[in-house]
């Protein structure tokens, strides 16, 4: 299989889309906004969660956040910072990102995640496309 290189201009351009939509998904997240969240999923996609949960679709990926994200942040948060990125095709790129909890007073608790994203871009707009959160367990 053959790839299109990016110049390294649209590399960073790409890269800094993506930033953005991994931000979205936090504030998604952290502000407890499960259409927001959902919307960064394409129709089809896939996740399985940190526990292990598949939810193919977004319409079983938005069923599950409507159940878990209300409520979820009372006693603790999530960052989420992009560590690798890479492009399969200037269109298709693996995304790894570092998870922390945090207490709302910003104390890591528990264990760290250490989420895979496969990311498409379509119309213009990066979107979730298969989804896989791990823990990272201490030791």
């Amino acid at each position: 299989m053959e790839t299109t290189a990016m110049d390294e201009q649209t590399c960073e351009a790409e890269i800094e889309a993506i930033r953005k939509v991994i931000a979205r998904l936090e504030h998604a997240q952290q502000n407890e906004l499960p259409e927001e969240f959902v919307a960064l999923f394409r129709a089809d996609a896939i996740w399985t969660t940190g526990h292990g949960k598949r939810l193919t679709g977004r319409d079983e990926i938005s069923f599950f956040t409507h159940q878990v994200l209300p409520g979820a942040r009372t006693d603790a948060t999530a960052t989420y910072d992009v560590v690798d990125v890479l492009f399969i095709r200037p269109d298709v790129a693996a995304v790894k990102a570092h998870a922390q909890y945090l207490t709302l007073g910003g104390e890591p608790i528990g264990n760290a995640g250490t989420p895979l994203y496969v990311m498409a871009k379509e119309d213009g707009e990066w979107l979730l496309v298969a989804c896989q959160n791990t823990e990272v367990l201490d030791g």
